[in-house]
């Protein structure tokens, strides 16, 4: 049955006269109406382009923090990617904003300065922000969390967090299983969903499993929040090493790894097991050198095309079915780069 302007104007919510206007791009149409057009269209297939004068309608924001870090870079050269693979009528815009200031963060999701049709945001656990992510899904925008889920009820795109923590804990028990002694861990801060979750995991694993022999025994003494900062990692660690000479087992949950690397590669009489997040240039270094035992990387390619594919089937644009299931992570070790 062939579809008519009348089909996408009842689909659209709006007069056949504005659905011509559109269609045939003579201008003098909303932006959030036009969208509401193309949309309609291409559900029922109607059209599949539309007016040079409308390219690019579709705007895609997705909201990054710290641009200067190795993942995030990682992160947003992969949006940058799927986003050339688009056609003209959808954008990706990539914006960073300040993880320290919750506030304007809250501030910057309550009050784009661009119309967005879809939001992807990595958001920190704040009241503040969280409630923002919440307004910005009730206005009817597909919302997609990304890397960490403060708002459990949302969308999100990531690994399980908490299985990733318990794997960590899997290996450097399984690795340490003759060597009595303590486990640390250093993450960000409490500011960041993923970050607890992977400590909760760590620790219950450990407590599930702890041994009943006292010279077996691997205690889990402390995590250390370093905000992901190359100096406050290496003071903190070295501090717990000369206050507990026992530690054996260091599990940073975070992404900071440069401080941490230093401080075992300078441990040489008694270097930890270290279990890590995130492949990278310096990661796969430390991993030959044999400063790091195993790394657990995140996938953030497959989290970025599994977000945008998300967005794009909310919003119509696609039919395809978009999986639920977290992201698989990858265990890397020196034996399989």
């Amino acid at each position: 049955m062939k579809v008519t302007l009348k089909d996408v104007a009842s689909q659209a919510g709006v007069g056949t006269a504005t659905v011509e206007r559109v269609l045939n791009g003579r201008g003098g149409v909303r932006a959030e109406t036009v969208e509401k057009v193309f949309l309609a269209a291409r559900r029922l297939e109607y059209r599949q382009s539309l007016p040079v004068a409308h390219r690019g309608l579709i705007r895609i924001e997705v909201i990054l923090v710290r641009p200067e870090t190795s993942f995030y870079s990682r992160l947003n050269r992969a949006f940058e990617r799927i986003a050339a693979s688009l056609d003209d009528s959808i954008v990706v815009h990539r914006t960073f904003v300040r993880e320290n200031e919750p506030a304007q963060f809250a501030r910057y999701i309550a009050n784009p300065t661009t119309r967005r049709s879809a939001l992807i945001v990595v958001a920190p656990d704040h009241a503040d922000v969280v409630t923002s992510v919440r307004k910005a899904a009730d206005l009817g925008i597909p919302v997609v969390q990304i890397m960490t889920r403060p708002a459990p009820e949302l969308p999100y795109v990531g690994i399980d967090n908490y299985a990733a923590g318990r794997t960590a804990a899997h290996y450097m028990s399984g690795m340490l299983a003759q060597r009595p002694g303590s486990f640390v861990a250093l993450c960000h801060s409490g500011a960041y969903e993923n970050h607890k979750e992977r400590i909760r995991g760590f620790s219950s694993y450990l407590s599930a499993n702890a041994s009943n022999e006292g010279s077996n025994e691997h205690r889990f003494i402390e995590v250390m929040f370093d905000l992901d900062d190359e100096h406050n990692a290496m003071e903190l660690l070295q501090t717990a090493l000369r206050r507990e000479p026992g530690i054996i087992g260091v599990y940073s949950a975070g992404g900071d790894n440069k401080g941490v690397a230093r401080v075992i590669e300078a441990n040489k009489a008694g270097r930890p097991f270290w279990v890590g997040h995130e492949l990278t240039a310096e990661t796969q270094d430390y991993l030959r050198r044999g400063i790091m035992s195993i790394v657990l990387d995140q996938a953030p390619e497959v989290q970025a095309r599994r977000s945008i594919d998300l967005a794009l089937n909310r919003l119509g644009l696609i039919e395809v079915e978009v999986s639920a299931e977290p992201v698989r992570f990858l265990t890397i070790t020196s034996e399989n780069l």
